[in-house]
């Protein structure tokens, strides 16, 4: 074993801008397969959080006519016991309405949350860029407050204290003064929510004692076990009266989208590994060629077919070694330099760097082992070589 590692080490000493070249080229391989996958990991880690993350995987919601569901925290215990991927749980009221400003309205879902529960599913809290998140009513008066978001903000061009009045689709009338300005990082939602707590909804609504819907997040690493978590929770509700749906039903787009950029980072990455291969093979075959007189005098000399195919096995491991190591430099440079470069207008990177280590273990491991196998073609070419023919035709 030691004597084939030699003459391997050898070999690819006696060339060293050819042995450079096919190391620099495995490196480029392994390199676009490390920026490409670490860039796609990082584009869809991204797109999860702001989508899936900061917000409920799991929804439960009514089926009657009036859209609520009474005898609510009886049903958050159960949906709790129902799975213990279950993180986090929140109970919301929504009802829709319209805030009069002077000549003009606009259509407005108001949503009243348990303040604290909400918080550990949006993280309302770290999203307020002006005012307070504190709702609760002033000591000595009985006016309410409420978050507008930032979108809607652009439009009623409204400061904190100010206040807004808004009409229920009864026609009632009531007047709210505004805590804080949020923004969710969502146009859609900054437009149209009015973030408040449950009582004043609630209050405001009629609705006493009821909500519409119970919001629940999983645990980080399960999120794409949703729609298991959410037949779990079904199944323990055991209820006609609401229904349970998960993320993956609502953002089918999103997961189809998820899916072709998987797909597409596999392709790239198999043809890589396949080029790879062949530029192996191919090199490692001409220096058969090239160094068949010295096999033919080794094996003149006593060395067997399985050590002088090893020989060359060596060399493939050697250049893949190598070459894992300079590629995977290369791929994480490039991927720091494109999240430094690419930025958008606020400085914060396009897609922000995330290094799965499990990822970049595996592109070590298909380089080594493609370049392993590379070498098996030559490896077996020196098997069939006849030591005298070599010789006697130098």
């Amino acid at each position: 074993m030691r004597f084939p590692l030699k003459v391997a080490v050898r070999f690819l000493l006696s060339n060293k801008l050819q042995t450079f070249f096919i190391v620099l080229g495995i490196g480029i391989g392994v390199s676009v397969q490390v920026f490409i996958g670490t860039l796609i990991d990082g584009l869809q880690k991204g797109l999860i959080d702001k989508t899936i993350n900061n917000s409920p995987q799991i929804t439960v919601s009514s089926t009657k006519d009036d859209n609520t569901i009474e005898d609510w925290g009886k049903k958050i215990i159960q949906i709790r016991e129902s799975d213990s991927r279950i993180k986090n749980i929140s109970p919301a009221l929504d009802a829709s309405a319209f805030i009069k400003d002077e000549t003009k309205s606009y259509p407005v879902l108001m949503r009243g949350f348990q303040l604290e529960d909400s918080n550990n599913i949006y993280n309302i809290k770290n999203r307020i860029y002006e005012g307070s998140w504190i709702l609760q009513r002033d000591i000595d008066s009985s006016r309410k407050k409420v978050l507008i978001g930032r979108e809607l903000n652009k439009e009623l061009k409204k400061k904190v204290g100010d206040r807004i009045k808004i009409i229920t689709t009864t026609g009632k009338t009531e007047e709210f003064t505004i805590s804080g300005f949020y923004d969710l990082e969502v146009s859609s939602i900054n437009k149209s929510w009015i973030i408040t707590d449950l009582k004043t909804v609630q209050s405001t609504f009629g609705f006493e004692n009821k909500i519409t819907s119970i919001e629940a997040q999983i645990q980080a690493d399960d999120v794409f076990n949703a729609d298991t978590v959410s037949k779990n929770v079904q199944y323990n509700l055991n209820s006609e009266d609401v229904k349970v749906e998960n993320w993956k039903e609502q953002n089918k787009q999103l997961l189809s989208g998820l899916s072709s950029q998987s797909t597409s980072s596999y392709m790239i990455q198999f043809f890589v590994i396949v080029s790879v291969v062949l530029a192996i093979a191919s090199i490692l075959a001409i220096t058969v060629i090239q160094k068949s007189k010295e096999i033919g005098i080794l094996k003149a000399m006593g060395i067997k077919n399985g050590p002088a195919s090893r020989i060359f096995l060596f060399q493939g491991v050697i250049l893949g070694i190598f070459g894992a190591i300079l590629g995977i430099i290369f791929g994480l440079g490039l991927t720091v330099m494109f999240t430094k470069f690419a930025v958008n207008s606020d400085g914060t990177p396009v897609v922000k760097l995330y290094i799965n280590i499990k990822f970049i273990i595996l592109s070590a491991f298909l380089a080594i082992t493609s370049s392993s196998v590379a070498a098996l073609i030559p490896a077996n070419k020196t098997a069939k070589l006849d030591p005298i023919e070599v010789i006697k035709n130098g």
